[in-house]
């Protein structure tokens, strides 16, 4: 039951994301609903997606794990040190600096590398669903920026080095925070000491 749901709501979350992409369909529901009624159903359909998520893979951990390999332990403590520059990443898509102008997508690529090293410490089958679903998805949707002609949406102002700084030392107080508060109370593991 919990894979099923975590399923339907990995397709409600992309499938709302993959609206950003097709700018043709993004524009005719605008036209249809608005801007203001495209970005509430955008926003309630994605929190949607996201809570199916949440509760279906919390539901599948809690009684219907399937292993499908055994991650050697190296590869859990290759995962904490890939979170670091990932957390680091998403954070500098919005305070941005040189690694925004050399990186153009960091969101993207922290994702990315978010994904495959979760792939990386977890052999289970919901764990290779969700984080192979996330990663396939940051693949796909930066090769289609590739051939988007549009910005979408206001540009964000970039900074100098400064802000790169800034992006590191609010991704090292989000990567504590995830590691010491969020991830063992939250999601119910340990990440340092297990």
């Amino acid at each position: 039951m919990g894979l099923l749901v975590l399923i339907l709501g990995l397709i409600v979350f992309f499938g709302v994301h993959t609206i950003t992409i097709q700018r043709k369909l993004r524009a005719q529901i605008i036209a249809a609903t608005g801007e203001g009624g495209y970005k509430i159903g955008y926003t309630l359909a994605s929190f949607v997606g996201l809570a199916l998520i949440i509760w279906g893979f919390a539901k599948y951990r809690a009684t219907g794990w399937i292993d499908v390999w055994y991650p050697p332990v190296a590869f859990k403590h290759i995962t904490v040190a890939l979170m670091l520059p990932a957390v680091i990443l998403v954070v500098a898509s919005y305070i941005r600096g040189r690694i925004y102008t050399t990186l153009k997508h960091p969101m993207l690529t922290g994702i990315k590398l978010w994904a495959a090293a979760h792939l990386l410490a977890n052999g289970d089958l919901g764990s290779i669903i969700l984080f192979g679903s996330f990663l396939a998805w940051a693949v796909y949707d930066r090769i289609s920026l590739k051939s988007r002609t549009d910005a979408g949406g206001p540009p964000i102002p970039v900074g100098g080095p400064g802000n790169d700084l800034i992006a590191v030392a609010v991704g090292l107080v989000a990567y504590l925070a995830l590691a010491f508060a969020f991830h063992p109370v939250v999601i119910g593991v340990p990440v340092v000491g297990a």
